[in-house]
């Protein structure tokens, strides 16, 4: 009775698959690599897009807010830009409160280098102050 030899993986067909490989993968490269350079930009782009989304952002506009800080950065200047329809009525809140912002911005700019534990307590304290900001925008807009 001849046994038969098993099907797993081998030396020998280790040796082989290598041999083979020397040959077939000069061939498949070119053909390939433009292939993996297109699949990689259309991951990224929807990434960017998957990020954008989160941050409330044109696409366009994500290599501004970056970081650990950047749904803050987007979020402050989201509420900067939601104000311009109260300055003609009401220009002196608004002016305060765009100190008051750009206080919260250079917070959440400075706190990028912190570390993480006093960063997350920035953020905390930043988001905290944003709240009650955008609770005052909105009674001011008569929208409760």
């Amino acid at each position: 009775m001849a046994r038969k030899a098993k099907a797993g993986f081998t030396p020998s067909r280790a040796k082989n698959l290598v041999g083979v490989a020397k040959v077939v993968a000069p061939a498949l490269i070119p053909v390939l690599a433009p292939v993996f350079v297109r699949g990689a930009g259309v991951l990224s782009e929807q990434y960017d897009r998957y990020r954008a989304r989160r941050l409330g952002i044109d696409v366009a506009d994500i290599g501004k807010y970056s970081g650990y800080g950047a749904r803050l950065h987007a979020r402050i200047v989201g509420f900067s830009e939601s104000m311009e329809t109260l300055r003609p009525t009401d220009s002196d809140w608004v002016s305060k409160t765009e100190t008051r912002l750009s206080q919260l911005l250079a917070a959440v700019r400075a706190s990028e280098r912190m570390p993480t534990a006093r960063r997350k307590a920035a953020h905390r304290a930043v988001a905290t102050d944003l709240d009650v900001l955008e609770q005052e925008l909105l009674r001011r807009l008569n929208v409760r």
